[in-house]
């Protein structure tokens, strides 16, 4: 069964940084993709940033420039570096794996709080 953990969350101040990592171990799927997203309190999950299998790179528009993802497919191993952190980035951070069938597997969350 696929276990897909994140660590490096924490609590940081306005225009910090943090590396947040995710690891999926007994995965038995071929990765498509790597993905990031964020839920805020209150609010819904929203997508972050994502990497295909052919290394191409999407953002949103909160997280172009300031963002980076990279990951290793052969080693199940995503980032997500976080610079120039503002208070309205606190929210639980999510990795997800796509598929072939698109379809995405969870990581359990990983707290981001951004104190001004």
């Amino acid at each position: 069964q696929v276990k897909i953990l994140e660590s490096g969350g924490g609590l940081v101040q306005t225009g910090g940084s943090l590396r947040l990592s995710c690891v999926a171990s007994g995965a038995t799927f071929k990765i498509g993709g790597m993905a990031w997203y964020r839920q805020a309190s209150g609010k819904q999950r929203e997508h972050v940033a994502l990497l295909t299998s052919a290394g191409i790179t999407n953002y949103s528009d909160s997280a172009k420039g300031r963002f980076t993802i990279s990951g290793d497919i052969a080693a199940n191993t995503m980032y997500l570096q976080m610079n120039s952190l503002k208070t309205d980035d606190t929210a639980v951070y999510y990795c997800a794996f796509l598929d072939s069938l698109n379809e995405l597997h969870w990581g359990q969350g990983t707290q981001v709080t951004v104190s001004s």
